[in-house]
């Protein structure tokens, strides 16, 4: 679609059919609790400012909260000029433009657009704002969706394979990725800091419209528990995922042990006895002072097998819920080998 010169609201569809930079112009803790991914924070308020604001309106009246938020932001309008302006050069071609959006499509979206034009730069505001955005996400997951789920005892490298995959009609979703977290207790471990559910729920949305974009006929997602550390899978996908034929990965437990050596034998010794001792009553004293007098001698391979058998016993117990898997043993083999291997096995239907 064109961009034209205005000041108007468009709906989430045609908003992201734009290309110019998005602009989130909420408070810090809104844009942390969830945003529009790939968007830039540019708050009009502080959170104190905003909820100063927000008492003045309800308490007093609406003229009241707009005198409140002029003195915060005329004096700002330098800064935010500079900012905008740093923003637009970046941008290749003389339309200069920006998608702006605050919560609802409202005040604070429209007086930042007006700013913006005042030096000549092209707006186009959100309508609904984020809240209108966030309706579009929980959307996606509604929609029917060709799952195939990656399934596995720890330490088959189930990730590592996803993210292996470079086929046009396969599209992988690597939820431990977006979610920042492998699933156990063991799994923010080495990761970045976790998204709000609210985020991870957006990036996933994100990932779904791609989806319907290009022509891949399959989604491929790892088999997991409904949360991910804080990050909870939403319900309507996790529903689907649950009915999804499994795509069983099977390695020796040798293998399966040094694979897990690599990836936690990095973290530092505190890190792991808090792991071990957050799972110590499904583990039991036995094997929770097995696995932290390895870890105390640095004896990985010993630690990772102390706690196998409880990883274990969980994968299995859960395994038994369904029928519709396929099993392939991919022991010994390297990624390449392993997609090759997967690719010309018959899988079950979705």
């Amino acid at each position: 679609m064109s961009e034209k010169p205005t000041n108007s609201s468009y709906p989430v569809t045609d908003f992201r059919n734009l290309t110019s930079p998005i602009i989130d112009v909420r408070s810090p803790s809104e844009f942390y609790q969830g945003h529009w991914p790939g968007a830039v924070n540019i708050p009009l308020f502080s959170d104190s400012e905003r909820e100063t604001i927000g008492k003045s309106y309800k308490k007093e009246n609406r003229l009241k909260a707009i005198l409140q938020g002029l003195k915060v932001t005329i004096p700002n309008a330098k800064n935010l000029l500079e900012i905008i302006l740093q923003i637009t050069t970046k941008k290749e071609g003389k339309n200069k433009s920006l998608r702006i959006y605050c919560w609802r499509g409202g005040m604070r979206s429209s007086s930042f657009a007006w700013l913006a034009r005042t030096i000549g730069i092209r707006t186009y505001l959100l309508k609904g704002g984020y809240k209108n955005y966030r309706k579009w996400v929980l959307n996606q997951f509604e929609a029917d969706l060709p799952i195939r789920l990656l399934g596995g005892k720890t330490g088959t490298r189930k990730t590592d394979l996803l993210n292996y995959i470079n086929e046009e009609n396969i599209h992988v979703i690597d939820l431990e990725g977006i979610a920042n977290h492998r699933g156990s207790s063991f799994g923010s471990l080495g990761m970045k800091e976790q998204p709000s559910t609210q985020q991870f729920e957006n990036i996933l949305a994100e990932s779904l419209d791609s989806f319907q974009k290009n022509s891949a006929k399959e989604i491929w997602l790892e088999a997991e528990s409904s949360n991910l550390g804080k990050c909870r899978i939403p319900n309507s996908l996790y529903t689907k995922m649950k009915k999804a034929p499994i795509l069983e990965i099977i390695k020796d437990k040798d293998e399966r042990v040094k694979n897990l050596v690599n990836v936690y034998s990095q973290n530092s010794q505190t890190e792991l006895n808090n792991a071990v001792n957050r799972i110590s009553k499904r583990l039991g004293p036995q094997r929770t002072k097995e696995a932290l007098t390895a870890i105390k001698r640095k004896e990985w391979s010993k630690a990772c097998e102390s706690m196998l058998d409880y990883y274990d016993k969980c994968y299995e117990y859960e395994l038994k819920k369904t029928t519709n898997i396929n099993s392939i043993n991919l022991s010994g083999l390297s990624l390449k080998s392993s997609l090759n291997k997967i690719l010309n096995e018959k899988l079950n239907p979705l």
